[in-house]
């Protein structure tokens, strides 16, 4: 996250995964700022119909860099074991503390294991049969740009539903 330079891509990528959860993201707040001063009631309150809440985010950020971890692994492409939009069980304050926590958890996970990724399986195909007619599936380079993708994403709509829950 500072100002050096990554010597592999799989530096570069870990750098990419810091800046948009808690570093100098280059798309605005990082993830954990945006967090920042959200309390359980805010966190499970949707300003906007028909949309997921920020508290449904987080848990649905949860279970997909856990997912991607286990593909790290040598899973098979799944759903995540949680779901793909997991519900809070309780909405009180404990239970919004204990998911923010969760989600400093998976992402430190996330980030040791790719860590632990020789440099050399990047472009090799994760244990996905998604393009089953070329025998093509999804790189480990896609699979972990993807997930950055996918926390960008998310993090633009809780930074909407915080200012809409402002209003």
């Amino acid at each position: 996250m500072a100002d050096w330079k990554a010597e592999t891509e799989i530096d570069r990528i870990i750098d990419e995964l810091e800046r948009e959860y808690g570093g100098d993201a280059w798309h605005g707040n990082p993830l954990t700022q945006l967090l920042t001063g959200i309390d359980h009631v805010r966190a499970a309150a949707k300003p906007v119909p028909n949309a997921h809440s920020i508290w449904e985010i987080v848990l649905h950020m949860i279970a997909w860099k856990n997912e991607v971890r286990r593909r790290l692994q040598g899973s098979p492409a799944a759903l995540p074991t949680e779901g793909d939009w997991p519900v809070p069980a309780h909405t009180s304050d404990e239970a919004w503390v204990d998911a923010v926590r969760a989600l400093k958890n998976a992402h430190r996970a996330l980030v040791a294991e790719i860590q632990r990724l020789p440099e050399n399986r990047l472009f090799t195909p994760t244990n996905d049969p998604r393009n089953r007619e070329t025998g093509h599936g999804v790189s480990y380079y896609v699979l972990l740009h993807g997930i950055v993708q996918h926390d960008v994403y998310h993090a633009g709509q809780i930074a909407l539903l915080k200012k809409a829950g402002r209003i």
